[in-house]
């Protein structure tokens, strides 16, 4: 009897995981990286035959809705595009919780990207990311626990293996991040026709 039990319970734990629909789930500031990096990212991806989940449209309220949540919860992959303006925005700063929420819960593998940012910026919130910051602070209150959560998701993430520009150009960067995603997702990097020459 007690067999059974167990046998179920761990079949009905099973069964509620969610199965992953996306193989990557793009996280980015609109303002900063939308029409370039992240555009040109998304294509790659694609053309690779990645599924890619991302959103386009510009956030409109301060916390991600349950739809958004669950393409979160039902990727793979998770890649963070850290630029200057991303802890300007709530929306992006409840999205990578809920990643790093989902790395905790689900293994999913969480990359960040550096556009125009020092990792250490994002980890020790210091330069524009410190002014942010102190902004959020003032309007959540001192000692606020959901900026001290943001505050621990930023250095969390920074701390992730990932990819920062530097003095590469975006398109290395790109091919490099397209090249690991692939590799993750067991599938040849190379064309088809490349592999059967």
């Amino acid at each position: 009897m007690a067999t059974a039990s167990s046998s179920s319970s761990s079949s009905s734990s099973c069964a509620a995981i969610p199965p992953w629909d996306y193989d990557v789930f793009i996280s980015f500031r609109g303002d900063d990286s939308r029409a370039g990096f992240v555009s040109h990212l998304d294509r790659e991806l694609r053309r690779k035959e990645v599924r890619v989940s991302i959103d386009y449209e510009l956030e409109r309220g301060e916390k991600i809705d349950s739809a958004l949540e669950r393409k979160i919860e039902s990727s793979r992959i998770a890649i963070v595009v850290f630029s200057p303006k991303f802890a300007d925005s709530t929306w992006c700063l409840w999205e990578l919780s809920k990643i790093l929420e989902m790395k905790h819960s689900r293994g999913q593998l969480v990359r960040p990207v550096f556009l125009g940012v020092e990792p250490s910026h994002v980890r020790k919130q210091t330069g524009v990311f410190a002014e942010i910051m102190v902004r959020h602070e003032e309007v959540f209150g001192d000692g606020s626990e959901t900026v001290k959560k943001w505050r621990h998701a930023l250095s969390e993430a920074a701390n992730l293996s990932g990819w920062p520009l530097g003095n590469s150009l975006e398109s290395e960067l790109i091919q490099k991040i397209v090249e690991e995603v692939s590799s993750k997702l067991h599938r040849p990097y190379l064309d088809e026709a490349s592999s059967h020459s």
